[in-house]
């Protein structure tokens, strides 16, 4: 008996066909209208251009600490970290020789002043009597030899004793003369006080600087900070020179940072500045730009730069390092561009780019001039309008091609 058909393969065959039609159809629209693409929505909002660099906290300057004087270390009382006052004791070093030099110094500086003394109370003293009494001996001299002159004018007495009484006279006036001339030594201005008075200068002096050397056995600190470096240990010879401790003043607190030379043009003195410490990267704290190196460094191609932190946190410490954002520009309500949205033509700094806007479900490539950016987004100066659609990615997109729009986080 012949096999009679199924009643229900027509329908099978009629249902694979069209569902194959309509698979055709599918890809024949998908085609037509193009791949999905991501697309940005252009939309105005604040936009801040900043700089970005790394540094580190400094003081304004640093103070080396170091030892005059060669000598043992007997004692070195803080640590380091340690926040000290101005005038706090730092080193102590052997100092019993400095003492015993000190005080041999300070004995000649005694002696010399008793000299001086003794000259004044004793010696000058003396020098005036001993002139009174060569005065009066010239005075007798003096009226003897009149007497004789006047007696041997008369005839009373010859000439042998006339003579005498010339020698007598001329002896106490030679006499008298050295007393005045020994007076006048050890008087005030005299050859013999200024000698006995340069000889206490000198021996003061030698007093003051054997006193300096023995000060020099405590080093102190300078002026009040932290000590940031410690290079010695009790029982150390340390000398002239040699850099024992590093201490950082109290004083504002400063960020140092290089900067891309190509970022120069952007930068102005008091811009203001963000910046937190690599080790505590959730606390930001303010900044302000206040100085520029005016040379670059030819290895680097960077400038130096100092920013004052005004408050700087608790936790930032002496060379810390920091990331700085500093704020070179802003725009309020811009119109804003992904920067991956621009061709690869479009240099980094260029004023001059161009995009593939989204029209009438096509890509259309049109140039636009920028102005700012940063963070990603590029301000758009001409060329686009608020709410027009661009391609974020257009690398592999070409120019003119159909395209289907959709939302970046739509895309599988």
């Amino acid at each position: 008996m012949p096999d009679t058909p199924h009643p229900t393969r027509p329908r099978w065959k009629f249902l694979g066909v069209l569902l194959a039609a309509l698979l055709v159809a599918a890809l024949a629209a998908r085609w037509w209208l193009g791949p999905q693409v991501a697309a940005e929505t252009l939309q105005r909002r604040d936009l801040v251009q900043s700089v970005v660099a790394s540094g580190r906290v400094e003081t304004a300057h640093r103070v080396e600490v170091g030892a005059q004087i060669t000598a043992t270390v007997m004692r070195v009382p803080v640590a380091e970290g340690q926040v000290v006052k101005a005038g706090d004791v730092l080193i102590e070093l052997e100092s019993t020789e400095q003492r015993a030099i000190a005080q041999q110094a300070q004995i000649a500086l005694a002696q010399a002043q008793t000299r001086l003394r003794q000259l004044r109370e004793v010696q000058v003293p003396v020098a005036e009597q001993s002139l009174r009494q060569a005065q009066a001996s010239l005075d007798n001299a003096s009226a003897m030899w009149r007497r004789q002159q006047a007696l041997f004018g008369q005839g009373f007495i010859g000439e042998a004793a006339l003579d005498d009484s010339r020698k007598a006279f001329e002896l106490a006036d030679a006499q008298r003369q050295s007393a005045q001339k020994q007076l006048d030594t050890l008087r005030d201005g005299g050859g013999e006080h200024e000698f006995t008075a340069a000889a206490v200068v000198q021996a003061r002096a030698g007093a003051d600087a054997a006193r300096a050397r023995a000060a020099y056995t405590v080093i102190r600190a300078p002026v009040a900070g932290t000590l940031i470096g410690r290079n010695v240990e009790p029982g150390d010879v340390v000398q002239s020179g040699k850099v024992l401790m590093t201490l950082s003043p109290d004083g504002p607190t400063q960020l140092v940072a290089e900067i891309d030379e190509r970022n120069l043009r952007l930068l102005a003195l008091g811009q203001a500045a963000l910046a937190s410490a690599d080790a505590y990267p959730q606390t930001r704290f303010a900044a302000r730009l206040v100085y520029i190196n005016p040379g670059i460094n030819a290895q680097t191609g960077a400038v130096q730069v100092k920013l004052d932190v005004a408050a700087p946190p608790l936790a930032l410490t002496q060379d810390m390092t920091v990331s700085v954002d500093i704020e070179v520009a802003q725009r309020h309500g811009a119109l804003l561009l992904p920067v991956s949205a621009l061709s690869d033509s479009a240099g980094p700094d260029s004023a001059d780019g161009s995009v593939l806007r989204i029209e009438a479900g096509r890509a259309v490539r049109r140039p636009v001039r920028l102005g700012l950016r940063s963070g990603g987004w590029a301000e758009v100066l001409e060329g686009l309008s608020e709410g027009d659609r661009v391609v974020a990615a257009p690398t592999g997109v070409e120019p003119g091609s159909r395209v289907r729009a959709v939302a970046p986080a739509a895309l599988p």
